[in-house]
This record gives C-alpha cells, structure tokens and sequence, in this order.
C-alpha cells in the first residue's frame, strides 16, 4: 500500500496516483508466448508430480528443480504464487492410510498431517534462495463470499509485495464434498481471477492439449496455441472420467476458461521433467517445451475494467468535490478527502457510483470501506483514518486498479 501524504490540502489529497506497473498492460505482440513475458505468474503442482505413489514422500530432487525455476522468475522481477496439490497423498502415509479408497474424514485427517509436511518441504527447498514461503488454504466459499475474496486477495497482494511466495492448496479439513473445488486447476483459475494474475502454468502429465487422446490415437496432434474455447476444442477434451473427476483435460479445459474470462493466459506443460518451468522461457519452435498457451482477448487489468463497468450493480453512491473529479480524470485513485456526500447501505468491496456534485456519473468502483465507516472518514486526510475508525483501513476509497470511468 502507497505511504500517505502529509496534512497539506492539495487536490493530490483528494485522490492519490499510485504505481500499477504490475497490471501495466504491454503492446500487443505476434510473438509466441513464453513465461518470460509473465508479470504475476501462478503455478499448480498436482500430487502426482510432487508425490511418489510407491512411498508417498515428496519428490524432492524433482521439487528443488522447481525451486530453482521460481527463483530464476523472483530474480528477473517476476511475482510467484504456487497453488499446490499433495497434502492427503502426502498425509495419508504416515496415518497408515494406504492402500484403497479414503472415505471423506480420513481425506481431511491425511491433509491436516500432510499439509504440515507439504508446507515444510516448499519452506525448505526455496530456503536454498533465500526466498520465503507462506502458506494459505481456501474453500470454495473464500472465492465466493465477497469479504472474504478481498480478504484473501489483500493477504496475497500483501505477500508479494513483501517479496514472499504464496503456496496455496484447498483447505481440505474443513471441506466437503458439497463445497470442494474438486481439483486444483479450477482453484488455480480462481486464484489467477482473484489477484488479476496474467499468467497461469499447469503442470501436467502432458504436453497439452491434443486433437485427440493421443494414448488412444497415434495420429492426434498438439495444439500450440487457442483463442477460443469452441465446443471442438472442448471435445478434444475427451468425456470425462465415472464418478467424481478430479482431474484430467476436462477440468484443464474448465481452468481455462475461467482463467481467459479474467484476462489470463494459460499453458499446460509436462511437469515431469526436470526445470520444467524453465522450459517454457523459450517457444517451442526455438527449442523451448512443447506446450498448449491458451491467450484470451484481454489484459487481466483491461477484463477486471470490462467487469467492474458491466456487471455489477451499484449498491450506492459518492459525490466528490471537483478536485476530485478532476484527478479522477487522470486516473488517480479516490481518498476520503475529495467526498463531500455518501448515499445507499453498501458493504467493503460492494460497486459503487461516483457522481459529481452537478449529479453526472464519473466512474463507478469496488469501495474499501462499509457506509458507515465511509461516512464517517469522508472528507477527512487519509492519515486520520486510524484515529477515527480505531483501525488502520486502506488508504484510499477506492484504488484506482478498482475503478472505471463512465
């Protein structure tokens, strides 16, 4: 979060211009894609990459390749979020559990121990560079419920910015099978969706998307690159598999699309090879993996705009004063300063309209603050806010990432 200003009233006061060059969007390229283009990247392991099936332990030569990989992105700027698979396969090990199917309970007493494990091994491994780990579990619910996806999503902005990398799984101890994600591609879609991330790399037992299952049809082709989830892409897919899926192309292909509809790209690679990350700094037609990249239409900035502006209905209303009004002009962020009114009953990350004073809609945003905290600092210098709420709030009103003019 940018620092506050000092106590003078300037119009800088009433909004505040801060650096965005993570969601900066670059010129559009015909270059094939490749993970050195990544601002934010996000990264899923599935368990049967990270677990060995025989002992249940971790792959460790296979994950401190990893390690070396995410570092190499940490070192050229890159901001990194692991969302990770391997907990109950990990756990269920050392509870005996081996062996046959896991009913539901003994699924959530194998994550609560082998997350512990899971945890330390990623602790470890990137310890070797310096790099600190933290580590998150969210339910389908932490996506879902407005508080506690911005709750979440300001954790991880957080994280980064302090230079750490996330490690994200499905709180598989709480969950069940009425509010599981069901696989860690869909959870590592919402995350992308969730921190306007630009990239999304799935780790796979394949090279990517094929025009057919290729274990089946030895004439069936990679497909390099897709635009649009056409019902003929989505049937290369395959039928998924009986019962339950957690996992396969079909879920890829559903991570995909919710990945592209916030302005994601996607590439599913071959994890099984070593530095499997590093393999995709390079296309493949100069010497690079062979991999699937799935590009939407859009930049993450420019999808979370169309979304905010499109589809949300305002749940109230703020007028500023024509400072504000004219800083908001030249994309500033709003503070409490520049409003002088506050209309509706809306709750912290809710869509708000601005107004000016003469009642035009200027711009419309996700608010930091319920209405009665709003009310109460609104016209106020951020600095103040702390001791008016007896809490330390967001600077801003409504950050400039979470607004759009009208």
């Amino acid at each position: 979060m940018p620092a506050d200003l000092t106590s003078a009233e300037t119009p800088a006061e009433t909004t505040r211009e801060t650096d965005t060059s993570t969601a900066a969007e670059p010129a559009a390229s015909a270059r094939p894609a490749t993970l050195r283009d990544a601002r934010r990247l996000i990264i899923k392991i599935g368990s049967a990459l990270l677990v060995d099936e025989t002992t249940g332990k971790v792959r460790r030569e296979w994950l401190d390749a990893v390690a070396d990989d995410v570092a190499a992105c940490k070192a050229r700027g890159q901001e990194v979020i692991i969302v990770s698979s391997g907990a109950i396969a990990v756990g269920r090990e050392h509870l005996g559990l081996i062996g046959r199917p896991l009913r539901l309970e003994e699924k959530q007493a194998a994550a609560a121990t082998g997350q512990i494990r899971l945890a330390h091994a990623y602790q470890e491994t990137l310890a070797r560079h310096e790099i600190t780990v933290a580590q998150i579990l969210l339910t389908l619910d932490d996506t879902e419920e407005r508080r506690r996806h911005l709750n979440a999503r300001n954790t991880i902005e957080t994280l980064l910015k302090l230079g750490a990398v996330p490690v994200i799984n499905e709180n598989d101890t709480v969950a069940t099978s009425e509010i599981r994600f069901g696989d860690n591609d869909r959870l590592a879609a919402r995350v992308a969706q969730m921190v306007s991330a630009d990239t999304l790399v799935l780790l796979s037992d394949i090279d990517g998307l094929y025009t057919a299952d290729p274990k089946r049809d030895p004439t069936a082709t990679l497909i390099p690159e897709v635009r649009e989830l056409t019902a003929e892409i989505e049937g290369m897919a395959g039928e998924p598999p009986p019962g339950y899926s957690s996992g396969g192309m079909v879920t890829k292909i559903a991570a995909a699309r919710i990945a592209m509809a916030g302005g994601c790209r996607m590439v599913i690679a071959k994890g099984k090879r070593m530095n499997a990350l590093s393999a995709l700094d390079r296309p493949a037609s100069e010497g690079g993996a062979p991999c699937t990249w799935f590009v939407p239409g859009a930049e993450p900035r420019t999808a979370r705009k169309r979304w905010i502006a499109g589809h949300l209905n305002a749940r109230g209303s703020l007028v500023v004063d024509t400072g504000a009004a004219a800083a908001l002009a030249r994309g500033s962020s709003l503070l409490p300063a520049g409003v002088v009114s506050i209309e509706g009953d809306f709750q912290r990350g809710d869509a708000v309209v601005i107004r000016s004073k003469d009642g035009r809609e200027l711009a419309r945003g996700l608010i930091a603050y319920a209405a009665e905290d709003a009310r109460r600092i609104m016209g106020h210098h951020s600095q103040e806010t702390a001791e008016i709420l007896g809490y330390q709030g967001r600077t801003e009103l409504i950050h400039r990432d979470d607004l759009v003019l009208s």
